[in-house]
């Protein structure tokens, strides 16, 4: 594996979270939500990873055996929860039915931090594989003056 190699796994990581991150941070902020542009509550989503090959296909072909199975990680799609909305008695909200009920997005804010911190680590991960490389390819230089 290569320098630029390391780099782009890192940045494809990088990227990924982001997104990650931000799906998570549009949950957070959406947990009271109960009118949408759609329509209806809103409702929760997530994000789904992909595998990726990280080159054109001339220069997979190119490589060697043992570097085509490097891949990186993109995010292939952003889902939308199917789980039941959550009833809660509030006869006063705008958006409550003539029960006196107000359907609410199930978010739950616990689970969403705990994929927060999750997302926070591998983004420090990725960047500090960057910064590994970068180290790396700097002492590589050094050597050669």
């Amino acid at each position: 594996m290569d320098f630029m190699t390391a780099l782009e796994i890192g940045a494809s990581g990088l990227s990924a979270e982001r997104t990650h991150l931000n799906i998570i941070s549009m949950n957070l902020a959406n947990v009271n939500t109960t009118r949408t542009p759609e329509g209806g509550p809103y409702r929760r989503k997530s994000v789904v990873f992909q595998a990726t090959p990280l080159d054109s296909p001339f220069t997979k072909a190119m490589r060697s055996e043992l570097e085509r199975e490097v891949k990186g990680v993109k995010v292939s799609g952003v889902v939308t929860d199917q789980r039941p909305l959550r009833r809660v008695y509030d006869p006063g909200h705008p958006d409550a039915d003539g029960q006196g009920y107000v359907s609410l997005p199930d978010i739950n804010v616990v689970e969403e931090m705990a994929n927060m911190m999750t997302a926070l680590r591998t983004y420090e991960a990725n960047a500090a594989t960057i910064s590994s490389a970068k180290t790396m390819f700097n002492k590589a230089l050094e050597l050669g003056r």
